[in-house]
Order: C-alpha cells, then sequence, then structure tokens
C-alpha cells in the first residue's frame, strides 16, 4: 500500500509530537524555569520573588561547601567508574566466555540491585553498616580486627568512602549486561585463530575483546558521570544527610537542603545550574578522550 507524503508527514507527527511535547514538559521547562528562578531570591512558596541579577551567583563562587561538594561528586564518579567498570568487565567475561552452566542465574542475582530502590539499597547498607548490629563490624571482630571496627557514616574520614560500596554493588549487573550484549556479539572466529596463533586469554582479551566493546564501554563510563552527577544525592540524603559536618555533602544534596530545608529556591536554582554547566563539561571532555576509531577485524 503506498502512503501519500502527506500521510506519512501526519504519521511522524502522531509519533513525534507527542514526545516532543513531554520532552519539554518535563526537561525544557524545568530547565529554563531553572536559570530563570537562579536569578532571584525566592523562598519558593511566596508568590513575590526579588529580582538579585547574580547575586546568586556571586555567593556561588564565595561559598566555602561548594568546592567540597563538587570534589565529592567527583570522588564518586572517579571511584564508580574503576570499580563497576573493572567488576562488570570480569563478570561479563567470565559469564560469557567460561562456559560457566549457572550463567543465567548469576546474570538474575548481579542485575537484582538494579530493579531495587535506591532508597531501599541505602537503608539496606545502613544497616549493614550499623557500628553495633552491622555486617562490616561484626565481621572485622570475627576475624580479629576489632580495632578496625567503626562508625562508618559518622566518622568524617570514612563516611564518603563507604558510600563507594553500596553505589558500586548497584551498579555492576546493568553494565555487566550491557557488555555481555557486546562480547556475545564477537565472531568466536576471532577467538579461534588468536588461540592458533598463540595467544593465550589474557592476549586474547585486551586485543579482540576490548577494543570490540569498546563502544558499550564508552556509554557506561558516560551513564555513569551523568547519573552520579545529577543523581547521587538520592543515596547521600538516605544513608547521611550530607554529615558528617557536611563530610558526603554533593552538590544535588546541597541543593536540596538549600532549597527545600532553608527555602532558599533561587540559590538552589543557581547551584541546579552550576550541576547542568559541570556535567557537560564533564561529558564533552570524557568524549573528547574516549574517541577512537571504530575496531574492524
Amino acid at each position: 500500500m503506498v502512503q501519500s507524503k502527506k500521510q506519512r508527514y501526519l504519521f511522524l507527527a502522531f509519533c513525534l509530537v507527542p514526545t516532543f511535547l513531554m520532552f519539554a514538559l518535563f526537561t525544557l521547562y524545568p530547565l529554563v524555569n531553572g536559570l530563570y528562578y537562579s536569578f532571584f531570591q525566592w523562598s519558593g512558596s511566596s508568590s513575590v520573588a526579588e529580582f538579585t541579577g547574580f547575586d546568586n551567583y556571586r555567593k556561588l563562587f564565595n561559598d566555602e561547601i561548594i568546592p567540597a561538594t563538587i570534589w565529592h561528586d567527583y570522588f564518586l564518579v572517579i571511584t564508580k567508574i574503576i570499580g563497576i567498570m573493572i567488576l562488570a568487565t570480569f563478570f561479563a567475561v567470565a559469564l560469557t566466555q567460561m562456559r560457566i552452566k549457572e550463567a543465567p542465574f548469576y546474570r538474575i542475582v548481579f542485575f537484582f540491585p538494579n530493579i531495587m530502590s535506591v532508597v531501599v539499597i541505602g537503608i539496606l547498607w545502613m544497616f549493614i553498616y550499623n557500628p553495633s548490629l552491622g555486617l562490616v563490624n561484626s565481621g572485622l571482630e570475627f576475624l580479629g580486627l576489632g580495632e578496625w571496627t567503626k562508625a562508618w557514616l559518622g566518622n568524617e574520614k570514612w563516611a564518603l568512602p563507604s558510600l563507594v560500596l553500596p553505589s558500586v554493588w548497584a551498579g555492576i549487573g546493568l553494565f555487566m549486561l550491557m557488555l555481555m550484549g557486546g562480547i556475545s556479539n564477537i565472531s568466536k572466529s576471532y577467538y579461534e585463530a588468536a588461540e592458533i596463533d598463540g595467544a593465550n586469554g589474557w592476549q586474547q582479551f585486551w586485543k579482540i575483546t576490548l577494543p570490540l566493546v569498546w563502544p558499550q564501554i564508552k556509554i557506561s563510563i558516560l551513564y555513569i558521570i551523568i547519573t552520579t552527577l545529577n543523581g547521587s544525592f538520592i543515596i547521600v540524603q538516605v544513608m547521611t544527610k550530607g554529615g558528617p559536618n557536611n563530610a558526603t555533602h554533593v552538590m544535588g544534596s546541597y541543593l536540596y537542603e538549600e532549597a527545600f530545608v532553608k527555602y532558599n529556591f533561587g540559590y538552589g536554582a543557581t547551584i541546579g545550574v552550576m550541576i547542568l554547566v559541570l556535567s557537560l563539561i564533564t561529558v564533552l571532555i570524557m568524549q573528547y578522550f574516549m574517541r577512537r576509531e571504530k575496531v574492524e577485524y
């Protein structure tokens, strides 16, 4: 059945317009609205917003907490990329190339944290880190390392590193499946030819597997960066609320505190603009450094 040009345009409009409207309503409008209110002093509940120009931005550059929140966010970005990508790659290779009979079961086990709410994950790990009843301190005492026990989430030095483990644990499954999909698409003939040429498993990984799944690795790293810079505040709010003494505040949690606790929505919007700008800059820089030609054998 031949469609006229008008019918094709109507069909495309029917498919695209609702999507664009949803995108404009839930993405573009909040973005523009946040940028607009960053120039105002507004409590969030008052009908009057006082225009202050760039005062909020001057306050941002002079805020002593802001540099710490930026460092905390990028600490989580770096540690999550290292932890998640190493473990996800290891398990993806193991489950696709080691012919493990229970591989389908392990896929479900590793992916299970991804279907859990971040709030549930945070509460679960709060119990694990509990100074009196938690598994971490109990395990250390069982191993005779009682002097290593501490209030992990209440210690200024260890509170932020303690957030890395639940973040990595929750993220391994998704990226493992992404990498498994890429590895499964690699022709077995490449490995057979490499084995005939005398390449061992480690050499096959570096010369065949890693280059051919690089697109999936790149997407995974960018996804981790974006979700961490924009969403790490959830686990922080659940587990530490930015404490102790601002030791775990990230940009998102500080935004929440300013806007919804102190009712300074104008300044909160300014922090939101900062998060957007830093996210864009980071992604662009990483895309530049991770660019490479497509590998084909």
